[in-house]
């Protein structure tokens, strides 16, 4: 039953969330450093789909830009009037109606739902014209549509608002998600109505009007928390709490150690190794890979940054995007590094700033050392080679270059490039005045006593 050609994927993405009361579409609200959309969206990258498409609404130009900044290729249409589910997926007619492979029907604001729940409902078209995301509630109260089944035949889905009492006590209840073939399903949608308590034309109806064609329909069953939608901050916050609490014991499954795992903060696509350590109140943000064996220590920050096999960061130090540290990097505490490359062995010690620069095996940078990189326009990079010892407080007012085994002497301002092997040192002579502080005490403090007396 399955279509010859590939995947289509449509990601329902237009509503307002105005139970979220703010002024950013719901999709783009974070979790995990990420917007919902991008939750939905990479479960769906994770098929390969031959095509994507996020139907926007409110504040469509923000979606669009948040979809765009995940996949460049993705497609995207508006719901200019937001009557329905079933309205939003014939948005994406003009795309996908001539499509004759299977299209899936996702949304924007459930973030949980697994590649490998997708890949079984494709699965099951094999058996079925329609495949309908079905989940066991434990709430007989949950206001969700509830699926009408029969053996494994779904006959229909009725919402919540349109349920009898009966119907009400059912369990099995309709997550949204849904998988057809695409010329089928959007033929379909053309023949739902809006005769409902809601006036609105409902994806669902698409069970009984294929059925009333003699088509069948089938459930496929996940947990309901993968079914989980989001739409208020105390949802979001659940959610979040959800998510932290699974990635937390994924880490410890795959042989990472923490010692207050409670305090750690993923990202949606962080990657530790394993026997690494994290120490506690560590915070992940996006794109950090983490290598095995390296340890993670208390109270830093990482973004977007590589930290390579046996590399020790922090307490309080801050990877930005672009830091990539290779094996056995010290960081210290309170360093922040950005846009910089750490060699091998190297060390940075506590109190500095590593921006723009590339930092050579085994090299020493002393504390206080920072790298000026940014002009007020431009920014520039900092060579420093290998086995170099940059003594603390150095500015490296870049671009500037320290050569192999070269040193700089501690309080230097180095604007010049220094050779191989030799030091380079930049800071005033020292001139001594013997007494001179005695009698300037001396001074200041009578001048104190005399306005004190005034």
């Amino acid at each position: 039953m399955s279509g010859t050609g590939g995947l289509g994927v449509i990601i329902l993405a237009a509503g307002a969330g105005t139970r979220m009361n703010s002024e950013r579409p719901k999709v783009l609200h974070e979790l995990a450093a990420a917007p919902l959309l991008h939750h939905a969206m990479r479960s769906a990258a994770a098929l390969a789909p031959e095509q994507m498409v996020v139907v926007t609404g409110v504040g469509a130009a923000e979606v669009e830009k948040a979809a765009r900044a995940f996949d460049p290729d993705v497609s995207t249409v508006h719901q200019a009037e937001r009557l329905g589910t079933a309205h939003a997926v014939l948005q994406a007619r003009d795309l996908l109606g001539q499509h004759d492979g299977d299209v899936i029907v996702l949304y924007g604001d459930t973030p949980f739902v697994t590649p490998e729940t997708l890949e079984r409902m494709m699965e099951a078209r094999s058996r079925a014209d329609i495949v309908v995301l079905g989940f066991e509630t434990a709430d007989s109260d949950a206001r969700y549509g509830r699926l009408v089944t029969h053996g494994d035949v779904l006959e229909r889905i009725v919402e919540w608002k349109d349920a009898d009492a009966a119907t009400r006590a059912i369990r099995l209840c309709n997550s949204g998600v849904v998988c057809a073939e695409g010329t089928f399903l959007f033929d379909l949608l053309r023949e739902v109505g809006n005769d409902n308590a809601a006036g609105e034309y409902y994806l669902p109806d698409v069970v009984a009007i294929a059925a009333g064609r003699g088509m069948t329909t089938t459930v496929v069953r996940c947990e309901e928390p993968e079914t989980l939608g989001i739409n208020s901050r105390a949802e979001l916050m659940a959610a979040e709490r959800a998510f932290q609490a699974r990635i937390r014991a994924q880490a410890l499954e795959d042989g990472v150690s923490m010692q207050a795992p409670e305090t750690v903060i993923f990202a949606y696509d962080t990657f530790v190794g394993r026997d690494t350590i994290i120490e506690p109140n560590v915070v992940f943000g996006p794109g950090v890979t983490v290598e095995s064996g390296a340890r993670i220590r208390a109270f830093s920050h990482l973004e977007g940054c590589h930290v390579s096999r046996g590399a020790t960061v922090g307490p309080f130090a801050r990877l930005r995007p672009g830091a990539e540290l290779a094996e056995d990097v010290h960081v210290g505490n309170f360093v922040e590094i950005k846009a910089a490359q750490i060699g091998e062995g190297a060390k940075v010690n506590h109190l500095s700033y590593i921006g723009d620069a590339d930092v050579g095996e085994r090299t020493n940078i002393g504390a206080g050392t920072i790298t000026c990189n940014y002009d007020g326009v431009f920014k520039h990079r900092t060579i420093i080679g290998r086995d170099a010892f940059i003594g603390s407080d150095t500015m490296l007012v870049a671009p500037v270059r320290i050569g192999d085994g070269a040193m700089t002497a501690s309080g230097s301002v180095i604007t010049k490039d220094v050779a191989p092997g030799s030091l380079g040192l930049a800071r005033a002579r020292q001139v001594e005045k013997p007494a001179f502080a005695t009698k300037l005490f001396e001074k200041l403090r009578a001048l104190k006593a005399a306005r004190s007396g005034a």
